[in-house]
């Protein structure tokens, strides 16, 4: 997940005290458990501390040079008058534009380490959930435009379908797909040894670099399927995530390449989810090819837009509008705020709203939510009311097969609506939406 890590990894305290309070005693009891951190910049911080130069070798900073690095930190206004790291510092180093004496400027990185062992109690302080916290209302007098209610009066109907397709054909098409596609990754073990020769100093320890590794081992880990060890309901689990018969599953795993079988025992779970997922996008690109889709006489009601309680953050997933139909739109991305702001802006938009994931399409590969319905003046554009989906790619290859699979059914779903003022369509952002729409 790369950079998302510290996104999708977030620890959430519920605090039954106020958040100073909480705040203070975290940050207290992180410092105790930190105490032999130095607590504030001083030439005692510099000497003595062995670095490494440009050639990789050992350089231990002197007193006179240590005293020259805080001189520079002080002349500098990097440090307070009791040698606490200043905003200027962090500045400064953002913009990695730290002024450092030409004796240590070649040193820079390994004397950013050292400053950045100070304790620094703001990097402890929790962020406050609480603050600039809103909750979403619905927007009453957007809600009451006649243009909303048309729009929502042309969207709104139910839709069943229905979908006949050789089993043969599947089953031949999951064959050859998984024949050709599938790959599932042996599972090793890393062994590494390593030794310690000698303690040089305290700083090597902490940073960890007394231990010297000196060989490393892959071995391969066998799966063992005996009757005390894991047993899969393989057929059973594929079931799951395709919805197919076991009958039709049997076909399928009996008649596959026997290398591309023995790969089960190589990882299970990674087998089934690979093996579920080829099987479903042969499935996705043969329905296309027949579904049909019949209106029903029930239709979605307005309290799908009222039900849910949304709520977000300001600064972070939640934006305030005025042609929304909410008075904040909850994001997922930046191509998403983006639009947004783009459609608040434009004269020729009278109403527009992300779509709750109540309102959806039943398609075979999953439930299909639309992500924007949007109600412009009549005679602006060619399409008065249009039902967007965003994707950050245009290409059908960028995309996977499901959700193309799950985009076609759309279509058909909208066509049988049947209405020359509405149009459904992928966009990628606003200049791709004003192309479809404008005259």
């Amino acid at each position: 997940v790369g950079g998302d890590v510290h996104t999708i990894n977030v620890l959430t305290v519920i605090a039954n005290e106020s958040y100073e309070d909480f705040a203070r005693q975290l940050q207290s009891e992180l410092a105790e458990a930190v105490g032999e951190r130095p607590r504030k910049v001083d030439i005692n911080l510099f000497t003595g501390k062995i670095i490494k130069d440009a050639n990789g070798n050992d350089w231990e900073i002197n007193s006179q040079l240590a005293t020259a690095i805080y001189n520079s930190f002080v002349r500098n206004n990097y440090v307070d008058d009791n040698g606490q790291l200043t905003d200027d510092y962090y500045n400064a180093k953002e913009a990695n534009a730290i002024k450092l004496p030409d004796a240590a400027a070649t040193h820079a990185s390994a004397i950013y380490e050292i400053v950045d062992s100070i304790y620094n109690p703001n990097a402890l302080k929790p962020e406050d959930g609480r603050k600039n916290n809103v909750e979403v209302s619905i927007n009453k007098e957007q809600f009451a435009r006649k243009e909303f209610q048309e729009l929502w009066g042309r969207i709104n109907a139910k839709s069943v379908y229905s979908v006949q397709f050789e089993t043969d054909e599947l089953i031949k098409k999951s064959i050859d797909a998984i024949n050709k596609e599938l790959l599932v990754s042996q599972i090793y073990f890393t062994i590494a040894q390593g030794s310690l020769q000698a303690i040089k100093s305290k700083q090597e320890l902490e940073e960890g670099t007394a231990f010297v590794q000196s060989k490393t081992d892959h071995k391969k880990m066998t799966m063992l399927f005996a009757d005390n060890f894991v047993k899969y309901d393989l057929i059973g689990k594929i079931v799951e995530e395709t919805g197919l018969t076991r009958k039709t599953l049997v076909s399928i795993l009996k008649n596959i390449s026997p290398e591309k079988f023995a790969m089960f025992s190589h990882n299970p779970e990674e087998f089934i989810i690979k093996v579920s997922r080829i099987i479903n996008e042969q499935k996705a690109t043969i329905i296309v090819q027949y579904i049909e889709y019949t209106l029903l006489s029930d239709t979605y009601d307005t309290s799908v837009f009222t039900e849910p309680a949304l709520k977000g953050r300001l600064g972070s997933n939640a934006l305030p509008l005025q042609k929304h139909l909410y008075d904040y739109l909850i994001y997922d991305s930046e191509t998403e705020s983006k639009l947004a702001i783009k459609l608040d802006e434009d004269n020729a938009v009278t109403v527009f709203v992300k779509l709750p994931r109540s309102f959806y399409i039943a398609t075979p590969v999953g439930n299909y939510s639309p992500d924007w319905a949007i109600a412009f003046k009549e005679g602006t554009v060619k399409h008065i009311y249009f039902v967007a989906e965003t994707k950050g790619s245009m290409s059908s290859l960028e995309l996977r097969t499901i959700e193309v699979a799950k985009i076609s059914c759309a279509r058909k779903h909208f066509a049988k609506i049947g209405s020359e003022l509405v149009e459904y369509d992928v966009i990628k952002d606003y200049e791709s939406l004003l192309n479809k729409v404008l005259r």
